[in-house]
């Protein structure tokens, strides 16, 4: 996760650095092999949940390593916890300036490195989820959900752009505005679309109907994190996760699945976000609440 202001005092998120791509025929000088590939993610980090997430859903566990973090992220960027046993790093900074001496922004995670040419292929997180669902097929477990299904990808990019404009980035441009006109149009547009969402998801069970998609992977590790972190410390507190009848069951419904529970860890989301965020919470205090359980029924399967 990244973040930096401008005069404006809007929030722009920092580019992606590292944008090679990892393809099925190896075109692109990394081929899609079994083993070669290390993925680095953090709990606390939304846009590395997805990873896990679809890398799990597909059945690439054995297929791509995985290394996480340490959830508290200091000057030095995001600790390894006891070295990672196959790059010897303990910093993942260390990846970050062995495939680029020069770089000087944030060492972000999910980022991928490749065991063979030993330096990082990509942190370029909108694409990591879809390199596993397209290129990686060979490699995906028998009956594995189709998560970007080609007939429908159209329309999962148009919802995905408004929902990562307004929601999934939303919430960081309420969060880490700095001028009063910069925090209010971002959590209108914010809860503009989830007033939009909630209306949706009325009368189907996901947001494109009956299947899980890529869209409500990107969807859901935004609201996971809402009601624990966004709503207080980004004081996007119009309303919560839970005042949304549909989109709380929406919720409750994909954490029922071992892909998206197993993945959502409250502790290391509320360390990350109360203790990294110095500039927003000074105290590095972590609120015991929201007292709220997400494995009640929620009826969806109606």
């Amino acid at each position: 996760m990244t973040a930096q202001e401008v005069g404006s005092g809007r929030f722009v998120r920092q580019p992606n650095r590292f944008t090679d791509r990892i393809t099925a025929d190896g075109s692109s000088g990394f081929p899609a092999e079994s083993g070669r590939y290390r993925l680095f993610v953090s709990y606390a980090c939304p846009w590395a949940q997805r990873s896990m997430i679809v890398r799990e859903l597909l059945g690439l566990e054995d297929v791509i390593g995985l290394a996480v973090v340490d959830p508290i992220r200091d000057e030095r960027g995001w600790r390894i916890p006891g070295r990672d046993p196959v790059t010897g790093a303990e910093f993942l900074s260390e990846l970050y300036l062995a495939t680029d001496p020069s770089f000087e922004g944030r060492y972000t995670v999910p980022c991928i490195w490749d065991t063979r040419t030993k330096r990082l292929v990509t942190n370029d997180f909108p694409n990591i989820t879809t390199t596993m669902e397209t290129e990686f097929t060979a490699h995906h477990r028998p009956g594995a959900p189709d998560l970007y299904p080609e007939a429908l990808r159209p329309e999962i990019d148009e919802l995905n752009a408004v929902v990562y404009t307004t929601v999934n980035n939303g919430v960081y441009k309420a969060g880490f505005a700095t001028a009063q006109d910069a925090y209010e149009e971002a959590v209108d547009a914010l809860f503009a679309t989830l007033d939009d969402l909630e209306e949706r998801l009325s009368t189907r069970r996901y947001l494109l109907g009956d299947q899980i998609t890529e869209a409500d992977i990107r969807l859901y590790t935004t609201l996971a994190r809402f009601d624990a972190v966004y709503y207080s410390h980004f004081k996007c507190n119009l309303r919560r996760l839970v005042d949304y009848p549909n989109l709380w069951a929406y919720a409750r419904d994909l954490y029922s699945v071992p892909a998206f529970g197993g993945t959502t860890d409250f502790d290391h989301i509320k360390r990350h976000y109360y203790v990294t965020h110095r500039h927003i919470n000074p105290t590095g205090i972590v609120p015991k609440g929201p007292l709220v359980d997400w494995t009640t029924p929620h009826n969806r399967e109606r």
